[in-house]
């Protein structure tokens, strides 16, 4: 019994300088870690800073990626501590010592992680409010709206006022047009979107389920037939922007995507003022402005000609684009 009393010992004491230098390291590792996340990683984290909703979830992903960072450290440090200095020596077939529960850690390991959790669900819920969804469609009736936005009058619109910019997507098989109600309801398929300025989303569909997807914007909201999906931003830098459909909606589901444009205020109402009168034969055919439209009465043929939108095995796309089948 004596004998074996500094192995037991030197086995604990080994063990204890074993935690120290993986605490440390943890904590070392884990500092660079999150600081390498943070601040190199994040500002380049998709989708980009073009609009609030998407530099809102580009901070949300630098946020989880830094909390992340420590936890994922933390594993890799541990498996490779222990393939390195707790390996099974050659000619060793002895059992390890059995492990009991060690009350401390466990502790230790609830607490920490119920922290993480109740920490990410408040962030969450916050994040979810403030930025008015954080660019998600948010049904027919959003429960919260873009801070300083009072009214929403279809009948016109002024840069800074509390009246957001309203802007209708209609998607089709197989294209995305847009109506602006506040500029006498003309469609169009160009997506132009002034900066600075805060904008409504009105989705709908004529025909199946599409899926709005603007991606550097951080939008994206399903267009469902017969019901309308809103979904706010606002656009805080200039240059062109990506939109797809995101959810399968036909065969020609990969081909159905847009170019969109953030312009300054004064380019955006030359552009409105223009698109006005050009279209305007074209918006006297069209039904009256609404959330949502009934496809049979609608003149397809009319109107997909003036808008160079062509018949495709019972859907519509653009012929002047040269990706597209």
């Amino acid at each position: 019994m004596a004998a074996e009393s500094p192995t037991a010992t030197g086995s604990e004491t080994g063990r204890r300088r074993d935690g120290f230098w993986l605490l440390v390291l943890w904590i070392v590792l884990s500092v660079i870690g999150c600081l390498l996340v943070a601040l190199v990683l994040g500002p380049h984290l998709p989708p980009g800073d073009q609009s609030s909703s998407a530099a809102s979830q580009q901070t949300d992903f630098t946020v989880l990626g830094t909390i992340a960072a420590p936890v994922v450290i933390g594993v890799l440090l541990y498996f490779g501590w222990a393939l390195i200095f707790w390996r099974q020596q050659p000619g060793d077939e002895t059992d390890a010592a059995p492990i009991h529960g060690n009350t401390r850690i466990t502790t230790t390991w609830i607490v920490g992680t119920a922290a993480i959790v109740l920490a990410l669900a408040a962030y969450g819920t916050v994040e979810l409010i403030s930025p008015a969804g954080a660019g998600a469609g948010e049904g027919p009736q959003p429960i919260w709206k873009p801070a300083g936005t009072t009214t929403s009058s279809l009948t016109s619109w002024t840069p800074g006022s509390g009246n957001i910019l309203q802007v209708q997507v209609i998607g089709q098989q197989w294209a995305w047009t847009y109506r602006y109600p506040q500029f006498g309801g003309f469609e169009t398929t160009q997506l132009m979107l002034p900066v600075g300025q805060p904008v409504q989303f009105n989705v709908t569909s004529l025909d199946v389920i599409h899926s709005f997807w603007a991606y550097t914007l951080g939008v994206k909201a399903d267009a469902n037939p017969g019901l309308n999906n809103v979904a706010y931003t606002t656009p805080e830098h200039t240059g062109e922007f990506q939109v797809r459909c995101s959810e399968l909606c036909g065969i020609w589901h990969g081909s159905m995507y847009d170019t969109g444009d953030v312009v300054s205020v004064a380019a955006f109402l030359k552009w409105t003022q223009t698109s006005k009168v050009q279209l305007a034969a074209l918006t006297k055919i069209l039904p009256p402005y609404a959330l949502t439209y009934d496809p049979t009465n609608i003149p397809a043929g009319k109107i997909n000609t003036a808008l160079g939108l062509t018949s495709a095995g019972g859907g519509y796309y653009n012929p002047a684009d040269p990706e597209q089948p």
